[in-house]
């Protein structure tokens, strides 16, 4: 598919459903050990099951991202586990409720902007050290279309994204001469949970959001996943501070 990853080992936040899942699976075909961690013991537990199944390493891991000491002691754990870390997608992430800005609560900001850009802070910051200590590696951040387009009623989701595509800009010239790629991949409408409660998991909120992709249906959590394998593999070698959108035409010529 992408290349070899037999004996390299990643790490994944928000991978007990989803895009998140996806990718650990994806990961873990091509040999990867790979490091499931969420903060849902039975999604988690249920990943590494899968992985495990199809002959894979996994170690689940309960993780909040918007705890620092969570993060690094996860990532701990997956070098204690498994010796290394090779690669790593900060994918942990919370929708908006649709809402014009000054209806969105100071609580909602807050955990918005915690989860999903402190939770990519905090996942850096511990993960590049690991994989400096390896001679090198990639990480690949969930951003969003969101992150590079305007979307009304997600003030604070749009916010949280295109912050995170600065963040990963920003880390990139940091590190890239050390050997540290960081690289985001930016989704259009994906069919997963998080889109479920999104489009209220009605058949007419379905086709609302789908009349927003020029392809005429959602995407698959598989095909982000192909993304973020190809940005971590040396097919994507020269891919740095890049945010990748995958989204079906959704921003184009927006």
């Amino acid at each position: 598919m992408t290349g070899d990853f037999t004996g390299r080992v990643a790490f994944i936040t928000g991978a007990g459903s989803g895009i998140g899942r996806a990718t650990a699976l994806a990961f873990a075909a091509q040999g990867a050990a790979v490091a499931v961690s969420g903060n849902a013991e039975k999604d988690v537990h249920e990943t590494a099951r899968l992985i495990e199944d199809q002959g894979g390493q996994a170690l689940p891991l309960l993780c909040d991202v918007t705890r620092s000491d969570d993060v690094a002691a996860a990532v701990a754990a997956t070098v204690r586990q498994f010796g290394r870390l090779d690669f790593a997608f900060n994918n942990a992430g919370i929708e908006q409720p649709v809402a014009p800005l000054h209806e969105i609560s100071d609580d909602q900001w807050d955990r918005i902007i915690d989860i999903n850009l402190r939770g990519v802070f905090y996942g850096m910051k511990h993960q590049i050290p690991a994989l400096l200590a390896t001679g090198g590696g990639a990480i690949v951040n969930t951003s969003s279309g969101a992150g590079v387009i305007g979307i009304a009623g997600q003030s604070a989701y749009a916010a949280s994204k295109h912050a995170v595509i600065g963040l990963t800009k920003a880390a990139a010239l940091d590190y890239a001469a050390a050997g540290v790629r960081i690289n985001a991949v930016c989704p259009g409408i994906i069919e997963t949970p998080m889109m479920d409660r999104f489009s209220g998991g009605t058949e007419e909120g379905r086709q609302r959001v789908i009349a927003q992709e020029p392809v005429g249906r959602m995407g698959r959590p598989e095909e982000i996943a192909s993304a973020v394998l190809w940005l971590c593999s040396d097919l994507g070698a020269f891919a740095v501070g890049h945010a990748l959108v995958v989204d079906g035409g959704q921003t184009v010529g927006l």
